[in-house]
């Protein structure tokens, strides 16, 4: 991502600053380019949802497609306060937005520890507002919930990966942990951009060091 290209912000816009940004919401793609699945399909029966912030929405969007388990995968804008952003908007700091993927996943294949176990393991959550080499508000570390099950889910996984990072001479984690509020879809190119584009820029990496939660758990 080039961020740089359209200006940084280390702190997030209070509501009186951020851009007014537009009732409807912005074009984007109508399928997965994957699965054919509808991107705007309602949260199946008996499935749930989850969303994550961990740098570059390209690369951790690719993460969480690759999971068994995950029926569909969408990035967006999320946590912030500007109505249906634009990516050159969310790219200013000026939206309070972070890039995000939003997961649909069946809670009988994969479980939501499973999904924290990707999520922490993917990226590093001690550089606060930057990933690798992306900078600014929008790559932040952030996990959004949809139920005080995924918070406590949330909390418990944070302090027990501090333990770990700390261990292995990390810093502190920077991950904010909030209710999920309105997702807004991202442009076309961006939904499944390294399907589309397999050379494609991802600027995510994790520490190295396990969690122990999860999958092998």
């Amino acid at each position: 991502m080039l961020s740089a290209l359209f200006g940084k912000k280390s702190d997030l816009p209070t509501a009186t600053e951020a851009l007014p940004g537009r009732p409807e919401a912005i074009p984007t793609a109508e399928i997965h380019f994957l699965s054919g699945i509808p991107l705007k399909s309602a949260v199946p029966e008996g499935m749930e949802e989850a969303i994550f912030g961990m740098g570059c929405f390209w690369g951790v969007e690719r993460k969480f497609w690759q999971v068994p388990g995950v029926w569909l995968t969408m990035v967006g804008y999320g946590a912030g306060l500007t109505p249906n952003p634009t990516y050159k908007e969310t790219c200013t700091g000026m939206t309070g937005h972070n890039e995000v993927v939003r997961v649909i996943y069946d809670p009988a294949k994969v479980s939501y520890d499973d999904l924290l176990k990707v999520f922490w393991e993917g990226h590093n959550p001690t550089q606060g507002n930057r990933q690798g080499n992306d900078v600014g508000t929008q790559y932040r570390s952030g996990i959004y919930t949809f139920s005080a099950a995924q918070a406590e889910a949330a909390e418990a996984s944070r302090k027990v990966y501090a333990e770990r990072l700390k261990s292995a001479g990390f810093g502190a984690i920077t991950t904010e942990i909030l209710p999920s509020g309105p997702f807004y879809f991202a442009e076309d190119y961006h939904q499944q951009y390294l399907a589309k584009n397999p050379a494609g820029y991802c600027g995510i990496g994790g520490t190295g060091v396990s969690c122990p939660i999860g999958l092998k758990a």
